[in-house]
């Protein structure tokens, strides 16, 4: 009988917990409360930890009795957040984990459309959002035919000593101001034992096929992944060290690794709002930070940037890089330029997906430069197989030899919401999540990502579907096909989006304008990480299988060709 090959974590298994994720990070872990829990860049406003406790009570309290009577939030609701970085953001989601709610998290640079689809798919009752963002999220009350009075009674304006108010006034919306400081929950929602699978985050991953999926992340998924990343991560330590926050909180990577898991380690973080290479540097000098989470394409802007050489990066001492792999050229690049500025510095990798709550894996920092590439070794309390073919009977690929990775263990999500199709085709009836992604393990268990099976592009560590992309292609009025691939960018690290298409004209009679034009085109429809940085290329047929699919491997082997032979060049916006 067939024996799967199941590979385990050299670190012992942890005594994990099932209980409330706020129970967790505020009773469970002890830290002092005085210590600073979030610190605001660009004015210095900081909140403890204490602070932060306080405030995420009244939140609760406040979401079931100062929103509109119909409007109010109780346990099992759901709630999104639309809002760039902000020291409001912490208070906004640990106040939906006290009182029981769920929460979507929406990313800041959708467009109306975008935000309904998810606002409707997530069934969100209350949105809030960030003052600049209000234009947005009104349009797309309009677009889902939302009376304003009624959008008034389902917004409320996230802002936290800022210009939230004034906007609020005039849209007729409440701000934080009237959610606080009325009051206080006596104790959180509890969640013990079997309650702590009940949703809390509902992050939004996109599959290959279809709209994107809404990621059921429980309590006790959230509850595992903060002490098993911890067991091989580089300590971060209360009054040693400090982080910088620039990641978005909207992604499940920022709100894990730079919400949670600063409060289960008792550091501080560093709020910016978005990144920007100058103010980053200067925040690493000003707050004497000490580690970041990054993604690939930060590192390397930094290794070009003049920023880097105009301020004191001293204290900086580790960079952890996630959501997109990271190559052994661009470490070593970054390595000598934080050399060359006096900041000795290790830069780790770790691995996961949103399905993953995300970490799966981390490459501990003595290993950065030994085993430079790898995304590391499995975390603790999972189990992994590596897996050559599911097509009819499961073979498991041979030790050293590439296969998709499956992982099992307490951070698999639930499920995808109001979805068991693609729930039953990611996971197994046996519990191995299917990630999509095609490793190599070595002798030692270091895992490398080598390829994937999926064919999601991602831009920057942002997730572009191909499908979607397309979909929003077929209604130009001149295109009749369309599909869409990623290129690898080496200089920005990272893949760009690529559509080739089919114009009705023929591809000698489209104008010469129209590869710019559909770019310019597809601006106004999507998010900015969706945008055709890879170019427009026009060809006469794409290429298909007999049942219909795209064959994309025929369209990336084309590609290369192409920026091979310069006879296509990509475009930079």
């Amino acid at each position: 009988m067939f024996k799967p090959i199941l590979y385990t974590s050299p670190f012992p298994n942890l005594d994990l917990v099932s209980e409330s994720l706020w129970t967790y990070v505020f009773q469970t872990t002890r830290h002092d409360p005085n210590l600073p829990a979030f610190i605001e860049a660009k004015t210095g406003r900081v909140l403890s930890r204490a602070d932060l406790r306080d405030l995420s009570l009244e939140f609760a309290h406040g979401i079931r009795t100062r929103l509109p009577q119909g409007n109010r939030l109780f346990r099992g609701d759901t709630a999104m957040i639309f809002s760039p970085n902000s020291l409001a953001w912490p208070i906004a989601l640990l106040g939906l984990v006290a009182g029981g709610v769920r929460s979507t998290l929406a990313n800041s640079t959708f467009t109306p459309t975008e935000l309904a689809y998810q606002y409707n798919n997530s069934r969100a009752r209350v949105l809030f959002s960030h003052p600049d963002l209000i234009p947005i999220v009104f349009a797309m009350f309009r677009h889902i035919n939302v009376s304003e009075d009624e959008a008034r009674r389902r917004v409320v304006v996230l802002d936290f000593g800022g210009n939230g108010v004034e906007i609020a006034r005039k849209v007729g919306a409440l701000t934080l101001d009237d959610i606080l400081g009325h009051g206080a929950l006596l104790e959180e929602e509890k969640f013990p034992a079997s309650q702590a699978n009940e949703t809390q985050l509902l992050c939004y991953s996109s599959g290959t096929t279809g709209k994107p999926k809404g990621v059921e992340t429980t309590h006790r998924n959230l509850t595992s992944v903060l002490p098993i990343f911890k067991a091989i991560q580089a300590p971060l330590l209360p009054r040693r060290d400090v982080v910088l926050g620039v990641l978005p909180y909207f992604h499940i990577y920022g709100a894990v690794l730079l919400i949670l898991y600063p409060l289960f380690c008792g550091f501080p973080v560093v709020i910016m709002p978005k990144f920007d290479p100058e103010q980053f540097c200067q925040a690493i000098e000003r707050y004497r930070v000490t580690a970041v989470f990054v993604v690939p394409p930060i590192i390397l802007l930094l290794v070009h940037h003049p920023a880097t050489n105009k301020y004191n990066l001293h204290s900086l001492k580790l960079l952890t890089s996630g959501a997109a792999p990271l190559g052994a050229g661009v470490v070593d690049l970054a390595v000598k330029k934080f050399k060359s500025v006096g900041a000795t510095v290790v830069i780790n990798q770790a691995y996961g997906l949103t399905e993953t709550s995300p970490t799966i894996h981390a490459l501990p920092a003595v290993d950065y430069l030994r085993k430079v590439g790898s995304v590391g070794i499995l975390l603790p309390n999972l189990e992994a197989r590596v897996v050559a073919s599911d097509d009819d009977d499961i073979i498991d690929a041979s030790p050293g030899q590439p296969g998709e990775l499956w992982v099992r263990g307490p951070i698999v999500m639930k499920g995808y919401l109001n979805n068991p199709d693609a729930t039953a085709n990611s996971i197994t009836l046996d519990g191995w999540f299917k990630t999509g992604d095609v490793v190599v393990r070595d002798g030692e268990g270091y895992y490398k990502i080598v390829d994937r099976k999926k064919e999601l592009i991602k831009y920057k560590g942002f997730q572009v579907p191909p499908a979607e992309l397309e979909s929003t292609l077929l209604q130009h009025p001149e295109i009749v096909d369309a599909a869409v691939i990623g290129i690898d960018d080496p200089e920005q690290a990272t893949e760009l989006p690529r559509a080739y298409v089919v114009h009705n004209a023929g591809t000698s009679n489209a104008p010469k304008s129209f590869p710019k034009d559909v770019q310019l085109w597809i601006e106004g429809r999507v998010a900015k990480h969706k945008f055709l940085r890879g170019g427009v290329v026009i060809i006469d047929a794409i290429p298909k299988s007999a049942s219909g699919k795209i064959l994309r491997r025929e369209l990336r082997e084309r590609a290369k060709s192409e920026l091979q032979s310069n006879t296509v060049s990509k475009t930079k916006l």
